[in-house]
């Protein structure tokens, strides 16, 4: 009979995806924090705690409608996609960012965005944003 060997496991593979959930969520509140520098989208809370947990809370919710969304859209739209080189994949987001504020109203997070232009600006700051933060953290899986 073979001894019985026991080996412990260097790394959970759930903790490394909460983590990675986690460390995405809060980049992009980052860029949503940012984003509020904008004329048209405002955040507010009574306090700084607040205003953090809000923003944490639109960006989980930002992350939900992207992931389900999203690859409908780029789908169902995709000689769209094909035909403006992908510049419509900026109306497509500035539109998400919109039913995201839509969205965040209706759960009673105060966060606003005012139009359009708003959004569309808004989108393209929190997606700098929130890359040049994912580039510079490191990640295990590379």
């Amino acid at each position: 009979m073979r001894p019985v060997r026991i080996e412990f496991v260097r790394e959970v593979p759930v903790l490394n995806a909460v983590l990675r959930f986690l460390v995405r969520t809060a980049a992009t509140a980052v860029g949503l924090w940012v984003a509020t520098a904008l004329p048209g989208i405002s955040v507010s809370g009574t306090s700084g705690w607040s205003t953090a947990l809000t923003l944490f809370g639109v960006a989980i919710l930002f992350g939900v409608v992207n992931a389900v969304l999203k690859p409908i859209i780029k789908v169902l739209g995709c000689l769209f996609y094909l035909v403006t080189l992908w510049l419509i994949a900026l109306v497509v987001n500035a539109l998400l960012f919109l039913l995201v504020s839509w969205l965040a109203g209706l759960l009673g997070l105060p966060f606003h965005v005012s139009g359009f232009w708003s959004a569309f600006w808004g989108t393209i700051i929190v997606s700098v944003v929130s890359w040049a933060i994912t580039v510079v953290l490191p990640d295990d899986r590379r």
